[in-house]
């Protein structure tokens, strides 16, 4: 039977509060040791003491200015400790370290995501990966009756063709790029100027050829490229310039009297009876 002051036995469980650590004033006074510590750059790279911080039992770190180009915000940070009941500091480790106002670089991303339109020069090579989703295995169905009906009667076959992403992507991108009805030079067109309409439009195959052609005019800006079949230019092979014909009117005739001269004329004796009525000057 329980007796009278005897409780509970059963197991005492208490919470473990974490105790901070104290600063050891003989680790946090050796601030000229810790940036002797600094051996990697010049001691002109090294700046004023910011601070000592206690990182366990005789454990501190110490944080220097840092005055390398590049590194604004930047702290060196050299750990030192020391034995018990030993008056001699040891360096641990001395790294720099980005402080509250540092500047970073930017997240590293990966090169696929990294890649922009015209990054690829001469040389170059851009894996595809296996699993894009742009791409279908050639056997299966592209979606696309045109294609298929082509490739079955030619006998042409590719191991990966433009999946139904891939081609609503590119048709997205090409629409709304500098060769889409937006653009600059197709806004500024004459609106029956349209490249669907023009001699020059090369349709694509496929379901792209409902919107999409090449340009296959000399002298248009977007020669060689695909453009959308409502995006247009001035070199249109329909743009006719009619000249009109300004009629000119007739000038009356003006003439300078200050500008003739009167000659006389003499004839030599003997020519003509001096009776005689005058000839006119030419006749015999």
């Amino acid at each position: 039977m329980p007796t009278a002051g005897m409780g509970n036995n059963g197991r005492v469980t208490r919470p473990v509060s974490a105790r901070a650590a104290r600063l050891d004033q003989v680790c946090a006074a050796a601030v000229e040791e810790a940036r002797d510590g600094i051996t990697e750059v010049d001691p002109a790279g090294v700046g004023d003491h910011l601070k000592a911080v206690a990182e366990g039992d005789r454990l501190v770190t110490h944080y220097f200015e840092c005055r390398l180009g590049g590194y604004h915000g930047w702290r060196w940070a050299v750990t030192v400790t020391r034995a018990p009941r030993s008056r001699k500091v040891t360096i641990c480790e001395a790294v720099l370290l980005p402080g509250p106002d540092a500047l970073l670089a930017p997240t590293w991303v990966p090169w696929q995501e990294r890649l922009k339109p015209g990054d690829l020069g001469p040389g170059d090579l851009l894996p595809t990966p296996p699993d894009d989703e742009r791409l279908a295995p050639g056997y299966v169905l592209s979606d696309d009756p045109a294609v298929e009906e082509t490739a079955w009667e030619l006998g042409l076959g590719r191991p990966r063709v433009l999946s139904r992403e891939g081609r609503s992507e590119a048709a997205q991108r090409w629409y709304d790029g500098d060769h889409g009805p937006a653009a600059p030079i197709s806004v500024a067109a004459p609106a029956a100027a349209r490249c669907g309409t023009c001699g020059f439009y090369l349709p694509l195959a496929g379901a792209m050829r409902q919107a999409f052609g090449a340009c296959g005019n000399f002298y248009a800006p977007d020669d060689g490229r695909v453009v959308s079949a409502d995006h247009g230019c001035g070199a249109h092979s329909e743009t006719l310039v009619e000249t009109a014909e300004t009629p000119v009117d007739e000038l009356p005739t003006v003439y300078d009297d200050s500008a003739v001269e009167a000659v006389s004329v003499s004839r030599a004796p003997g020519s003509v009876e001096s009776a005689e009525p005058a000839e006119p000057y030419g006749h015999s």
